[in-house]
């Protein structure tokens, strides 16, 4: 069996999410595991580190996803794969199921844990189910659920090897939309630790304490639905069924009630921390610790006591 891995770099190093999904490969597979990686690379990208033996590296920019899907179609060809892995990510989840239509073979998105033998499982019913999902086609295409499996290090020879194919130069651009962070913090879905606010924030004018806490922790931000809609935060940050799914180890909830949408976004976090005027809010109910409080007096100190530590 042969394992492709999709791997997405920044400044020629592979993201956490790319050694995530990297590590789950040499897990699957030990020994035989070919990332493809498009754009600048710095040496083997750390790949590497996490057991991955080859790497083929696309030099040119690849940003379009019917190109990254095309590319990935001809790495899997070209190395005979049969298992070709993605992170779910944004990037991971758009790519993934053109290539799985491409090569007619069998997808599973949103994976948690390595298989059982060809049993996948993932996440069903917003979080409160699994399933074990077969699959039967030679050839099969699966995503990673970000921060489901973490970085396994594994350090092993990478050889890195030029590769080419023909992607066409179609390019889609949509204005006006940011998926990931651009502030130098951890993308949403690959945050180990987020800091989120809703309407009890009062306004955007506010939001300069949920952002000190947040740098405290070397956390990422996010905010609920409403927050999004009334335009006091970018869309992006917005987690919850409609939103981005995130399961970070750390969650902390300020001023929101814990609508059945937001849980369903969240309600993988390892430890949730709700902080909230009202004792009977939905939100204390999923809560591993809860404050009743103010998030105005709350957030200043637990960030003070945090800068002490």
């Amino acid at each position: 069996m042969s394992v492709l891995v999709y791997i997405q770099t920044l400044e020629g190093k592979a993201t956490k999410a790319g050694l995530e999904v990297a590590s789950f490969a040499n897990k699957m597979n030990a020994g035989d595991v070919t990332a493809l990686v498009a754009g600048s690379l710095s040496g083997d990208g750390e790949l590497g580190s996490v057991g991955v033996s080859k790497v083929l590296h696309f030099s040119e920019s690849a940003t379009d996803n019917s190109q990254l899907s095309k590319l990935t179609h001809a790495a899997a060809n070209s190395v005979n794969a049969s298992t070709i892995l993605f992170s779910g990510n944004i990037e991971g989840s758009s790519v993934a199921p053109r290539v799985a239509i491409a090569m007619n073979s069998g997808y599973v998105a949103g994976v948690t844990c390595l298989p059982e033998g060809k049993g996948f499982t993932r996440n069903v019913y917003s979080g409160k189910a699994t399933a074990l999902v077969n699959v039967n086609s030679e050839v099969c295409v699966i995503s990673i659920t970000p921060n489901s499996f973490g970085i396994k290090l594994d350090e092993c020879e990478s050889a890195v090897e030029s590769f080419s194919a023909e992607i066409g130069s179609q390019r889609v651009v949509i204005n006006g939309f940011t998926p990931t962070s651009t502030d130098g913090s951890v993308p949403l879905p690959e945050a180990e630790r987020v800091v989120s606010a809703g309407r009890g924030l009062k306004g955007p004018e506010n939001w300069g304490i949920v952002e000190d806490l947040a740098s405290a922790l070397g956390a990422t931000t996010a905010c609920s639905r409403p927050v999004g809609d009334m335009g006091w935060r970018p869309h992006h940050e917005h987690v919850g069924q409609t939103g981005v799914t995130i399961r970070p180890d750390l969650y902390i909830a300020c001023g929101i009630s814990g609508a059945i949408q937001h849980l369903a976004g969240v309600n993988q976090s390892k430890v949730i921390v709700v902080i909230n005027t009202d004792p009977e809010a939905p939100f204390f109910k999923a809560a591993d610790y809860g404050i009743v409080g103010d998030v105005f007096d709350v957030l200043p100190k637990i960030t003070e006591a945090i800068k002490e530590l």
